[in-house]
């Protein structure tokens, strides 16, 4: 088991330095550098190249990347010239918000998924299993912002059941129970899109692992002895069939860092995926590189650790390192 944990890990660190590598290339060969962030402050060209020098942006591009790695390692991921404050500032103020709306949202797509995709699985002739899957496939088949906007013209906009953004205009003005309700309620639309998202594409899943599970010879030996239906499929199926989720869910994780981009950005939800949309609007270069490369370690580490996760709870899975 060492020897996979460390297997994993060094694959994840080989993805980690490929991705950071790539991500520096692809920024070099943008138009412009970091300094089209301040826009047009008609600056001669001879300020430019001033500023330039002052930055480092006229230095070789393999000592660039160098200094950009060596102070990313140290925590020091750049100065965004369009916010003029520390990059590491800028996610710091937005980190927060991402998780508050990303862990509730993840937790119950998860258990979402697993729930419909384990009814499906072991009620796969009946009519409402299929009709079930008729929606879970559609809503998997749409752009995710397609779903986003549909829920927010339906339910925000005609409806009118729950507020969008961060807070209210008053938030500040309330007490700190008022600050918490109004929270609350901004939080209710994100968080529910979102775990309809992913419940949709984790059921799909798991119910064909369920399915495949429920035909081995462990079931039919715990049938064979008496087992009662609910302990065949929420014991002895149910942990044989987690692989996938676990795996799946490990991918997730970066979806909780960028905060389902889409889902901030149209509920106005000030996290990391608004930010990474504005940045990107804004040639904001160091800011977009910081969020990609953090991104890139929680996808690449999250999928080793669920690889782990999913061995030690499925000890039928073969460990090759």
């Amino acid at each position: 088991m060492r020897r996979y944990i460390l297997t994993r890990a060094g694959h994840a660190l080989a993805v980690t330095v490929f991705v950071v590598t790539l991500v520096f290339v692809l920024q070099q060969l943008a138009p412009g550098d970091p300094l089209w962030a301040i826009g047009d402050l008609r600056m001669s060209a001879a300020q430019r190249d001033e500023l330039r020098a002052a930055w480092g942006y006229d230095q070789p591009v393999w000592r660039q990347y160098f200094i950009w790695a060596g102070n990313f390692l140290t925590g020091d991921m750049g100065w965004s010239h369009g916010q003029s404050a520390h990059v590491s500032d800028i996610l710091a103020a937005a980190i927060p918000n991402t998780l508050l709306l990303m862990v509730p949202g993840v937790l119950l797509g998860v258990t979402f998924g697993v729930l419909i995709g384990t009814w499906q699985g072991t009620n796969r002739k009946r009519l409402g299993a299929r009709i079930v899957d008729k929606i879970t496939l559609a809503l998997v088949s749409m752009p995710d912002f397609v779903v986003v906007l549909f829920v927010l013209m339906v339910f925000a906009f005609k409806l009118r059941l729950a507020p969008t953004g961060n807070q209210s205009v008053m938030h500040d003005s309330l007490s700190w129970p008022g600050r918490v309700a109004d929270t609350a309620a901004h939080m209710v639309l994100p968080v529910l899109t979102l775990a309809v998202l992913v419940g949709a594409a984790l059921s799909r899943y798991h119910r064909i692992a369920i399915e495949s599970v429920m035909h081995e010879d462990f079931i039919r030996t715990a049938r064979s002895k008496g087992a009662a239906e609910r302990r065949v499929v929420y014991v002895h199926a149910l942990r044989n069939a987690l692989g996938p989720v676990i795996t799946i869910s490990g991918l997730l994780l970066p979806t909780m860092f960028t905060g389902a981009v889409f889902i901030e950005k149209i509920f106005s939800w000030k996290g990391i995926g608004y930010v990474l949309i504005s940045a990107v609007q804004g040639h904001d270069y160091f800011v977009v590189q910081a969020i990609v490369v953090i991104g890139t370690i929680v996808v690449a580490f999250g999928a080793a650790a669920s690889d782990v996760v999913a061995a030690l709870v499925n000890p039928r899975l073969t460990l090759e390192a």
